[in-house]
C-alpha cells in the first residue's frame, strides 16, 4: 500500500509546527542507537514490492516491507539479501534494516548494507519527497548520495522505497567446527582466506571455530577435503 502522500502530509504538518517526530516501522530494532524522542509516526503500512527484475539481479519495495515478504519472493528465485541482514523479529521492515545498516555474518566476504544499495526515495525533513539513485545498476553513477541513507538511523529522512542489488544463493552449504584458541583461529582463517576458501561466515566461541562454506557443490566438497585434511575440523 502506498502511503506516501499520507506521510508527506504528516511530515510537512509536524515541519510547521516545530514537532519532532519518532519514525517507527517493525520496532524490531528499538534496542539499537539512542533511545528515540518525538510524536511517533507509523510508516510500516507503507509497504509492497515494486519491482523485481530476477533477471537484473535487482529489486525495488516500500520501506515498510517485510524482510520475510522479500525472502519469500527471493526464495522462489533462488536469489537473497547479500548482506544477511538480521531480523530481531518477525515485524522487521527493509527501511529499518537500510537504516540500521546492520548486517550479518555473510559481510566480512560479501559486503554490507551500502554496499548493495542502487537508490531510495526518501521524503526529507521539510516533506520534500526525493529519488536519489537508480534501479538499473549501469546507470548508478555520480555522487552516491542514497548510500549516507545507510546507518542514518533515519535522520535523513524517512524510506519511502529502496532499490537493492540482490544476488543468487549459494547452491550448497555446509557448517563446520573446530576446538582452537582465538589466535589460532585468526591464523586458520587467515590462512584460509589467503587460498580463496568458499568461506561465507566464522565465529569463535568458547574456544571454538565455526565456519561456513558456500558455493557449488563440488567446491564445498573439495573445499570441506581441503580444510579438514589441514585441520580439525568436522560438520
Amino acid at each position: 500500500m502506498d502511503l506516501s502522500s499520507d506521510l508527506q502530509a504528516s511530515v510537512i504538518e509536524a515541519a510547521g509546527s516545530h514537532t519532532a517526530l519518532n519514525i517507527v516501522g517493525g520496532n524490531s530494532k528499538s534496542f539499537y542507537g539512542r533511545t528515540p524522542t518525538g510524536t511517533s509516526l507509523e510508516v510500516s503500512g507503507n509497504s509492497g514490492i515494486i519491482d523485481y527484475q530476477p533477471g537484473e539481479l535487482t529489486l525495488t519495495a516500500r520501506g515498510g516491507t517485510s524482510l520475510s515478504e522479500i525472502y519469500s519472493v527471493l526464495d522462489e528465485h533462488k536469489q537473497m539479501l547479500p548482506f544477511e541482514p538480521p531480523s530481531f523479529g518477525e515485524h522487521a521492515t527493509l527501511a529499518g534494516t537500510v537504516a540500521c545498516g546492520l548486517a550479518g555474518p555473510r559481510r566480512p566476504w560479501t559486503g554490507s548494507v551500502r554496499d548493495y544499495l542502487l537508490g531510495v526515495r526518501v521524503l526529507t525533513g521539510t516533506g520534500k519527497d526525493l529519488r536519489i539513485g537508480s534501479p538499473i545498476m549501469k546507470n548508478v553513477a555520480g555522487y552516491d548520495l542514497f548510500r549516507p541513507m545507510a546507518r542514518a538511523m533515519g535522520t535523513l529522512g524517512i524510506l519511502l522505497e529502496v532499490t537493492l542489488k540482490v544476488l543468487p544463493s549459494p547452491a550448497c552449504e555446509l557448517s563446520l567446527s573446530m576446538d582452537c584458541t582465538l589466535d589460532d583461529a585468526t591464523a586458520w582463517l587467515n590462512r584460509w582466506q589467503r587460498e580463496s576458501a568458499p568461506i561465507s561466515a566464522a565465529c569463535h566461541l568458547d574456544d571454538t571455530l565455526y565456519i561456513r562454506l558456500s558455493g557449488p557443490e563440488q567446491s564445498i566438497d573439495s573445499g570441506s577435503k581441503s580444510l579438514g585434511s589441514e585441520s580439525n575440523l568436522i560438520d
